[in-house]
């Protein structure tokens, strides 16, 4: 039904016997509809033409009201795909801490003086390329769809680790180990998030704590598997050994089958590619809430990377390399994983963006425990740090994707997680070769690690005005709803008497 048949003509006599008030109820009604919707709709493939996009701030339900998400079916086996990938990507660059001693004996003396800071670059740039790649990933996402990009990437993975296991020196393992192999596990990461907005909603929150929990699980057990492999095999071949996770992350991405419609592409230009305002997407940057979010994750992030880095050494500096330093990445896994279950289920409780005041609790505990780190002179003590930091972390992780839809919605949230992983990539590639850095000029980790508890506590503080800022665009659009209301009841009321006069001028009767 077309909006421009909803007036009724008055210049056709037998037409003024008709009741007013239907056409002005429908004209509210579309109003309304506009209102409810923000002119937009889910779209179906069969459609030609697709429907405008959401404004920004707009509710994860609101486009989808034709779409019923399953909440389980295949989606557990989705869901479970997604563990893998978050473990076999995470886990391994959460144990550099245990191949970062291995290269320093490997490719030089542990007592080069600037050996520390270019080694701490292979890890850092592998773990910053998983986040630069992102913004890209996501275009490649909405493009080819979740399974082609997750399958695709986890093979580039594999190439990259493969690759590095042949390499004899430092500056080669930058390009494999730092770019090719983290470019890969980019690509295959990005999806395993939105694929499962697919399948779940009301489950998300506890969904994505189980998907992330996949990462601590692996940070757990690969310390332990890393150390024994590299004093049986090498660090060669224990690389080989790490193929065979990103082989099985290969098999894992066919089972991502889409379900949300796709979107609709602009074909009159008779060209295969969508246009690129739908490539780059800059609907996300219109909330002011996205943009908040956008700069308060990436400055508090400048030291998050630091203790995984570089802890390990300082163990062995601090408590001798007899030391059962492995244990500290078991603890930061276990209850990492335990905090990603809790406050995922927890976040499924939380109304809205109010979420994110999960995020500045996790940063405000993680800024001071990094600070703790140095005052710990016991081993049980630095145990409890890392027990501590461990729950925070998987609060902040678990809970990303959740209040990336909240911020823009399911439409536009593969790209609003895209950019903001891109954000992330700066502070967490800087940030352990500064650490590095002042250890080689300083002779200690001390300041290294008092420095990198600032910017979480910064970023914590920055992420308080997110919920006054959307609380207070919410107020906003109440308002200028309510005013379009009283606007159509007063051209209803007009358009009435307007009838009534024209009708007692002709004398004819209402009735």
């Amino acid at each position: 039904m077309t909006e421009g048949s909803n007036m009724p003509d008055v210049e056709a006599p037998g037409q003024e016997e008709e009741q007013p008030a239907a056409g002005a109820a429908e004209e509210k009604r579309s109003e309304e509809e506009k209102k409810e919707n923000g002119d937009s709709k889910v779209t179906v493939p069969e459609q030609a033409a697709p429907a405008p996009g959401p404004g920004p701030g707009q509710g994860p339900g609101e486009e989808e009201a034709e779409f019923e998400h399953p909440e389980g079916g295949w989606g557990w086996v989705v869901m479970l795909a997604a563990m893998w990938c978050n473990g076999s990507v995470f886990g391994i660059q959460n144990a550099f801490g245990i191949l970062f001693l291995s290269l320093l004996r490997e490719f030089g003396s542990e007592h080069d003086d600037d050996l520390r800071f270019k080694t701490a670059w292979v890890g850092s740039l592998s773990m910053g390329m998983i986040f630069f790649c992102s913004p890209i990933v996501s275009v490649f996402t909405d493009i080819f769809g979740c399974r082609v990009t997750a399958v695709a990437g986890a093979a580039v993975g594999l190439v990259g680790l493969l690759a590095s296991s042949f390499v004899t020196s430092l500056g080669p393992m930058y390009f494999t180990y730092g770019i090719v192999f983290a470019c890969g596990c980019s690509f295959a990461y990005q999806p395993s998030l939105v694929i499962l907005g697919h399948y779940f909603k009301k489950r998300l929150g506890l969904v994505n704590g189980i998907v992330t929990a996949g990462s601590s699980v692996f940070t757990i057990t690969l310390p332990f598997v890393l150390s024994g492999l590299l004093e049986k095999v090498g660090l060669q071949n224990t690389m080989r050994v790490l193929c065979i996770l990103m082989f099985i992350l290969m098999l894992a991405g066919f089972t991502y089958r889409p379900l949300l419609p796709v979107k609709a592409t602009n074909t009159r230009t008779g060209s295969r590619f969508p246009p690129l305002s739908q490539i780059f997407n800059i609907n996300i940057w219109k909330s002011l809430g996205y943009r908040i979010w956008a700069f308060g994750i990436p400055a508090a992030l400048y030291g998050y990377f630091v203790p995984y880095v570089h802890l390990m050494k300082h163990v062995e500096e601090r408590f001798g390399k007899d030391a059962n330093k492995e244990v500290l990445l078991m603890c930061i896994g276990i209850t990492s994983g335990v905090g990603r279950l809790i406050f995922g289920r927890v976040a499924d409780y939380v109304n809205g963006v109010n979420k994110v005041y999960l995020q500045v609790a996790s940063f405000l505990v993680i800024g001071l425990m990094s600070m703790m780190i140095p005052l710990c002179h016991i081993f049980g003590g630095l145990i409890a740090v890392c027990l501590l930091m461990g729950l925070f972390d998987g609060c902040f992780i678990c809970i990303m994707a959740p209040i990336a839809f909240e911020l823009v919605g399911s439409k536009d949230v593969s790209q609003a997680i895209g950019f903001l992983l891109g954000l992330m990539s700066v502070p967490m590639t800087v940030g352990p070769p500064i650490a590095g850095f002042l250890r080689d000029r300083l002779g200690s980790y001390d300041v290294a690690f008092y420095l990198a508890g600032i910017p979480p506590i910064f970023g914590g503080a920055v992420l308080c005005l997110i919920p006054w800022v959307e609380a207070r665009r919410r107020r906003k659009e109440k308002e200028e709803a309510l005013n379009k209301e009283q606007d159509v009841t007063q051209k209803m009321i007009e358009h009435e008497k307007a009838l009534e006069d024209a009708q007692s001028r002709t004398g004819e009767s209402v009735l």
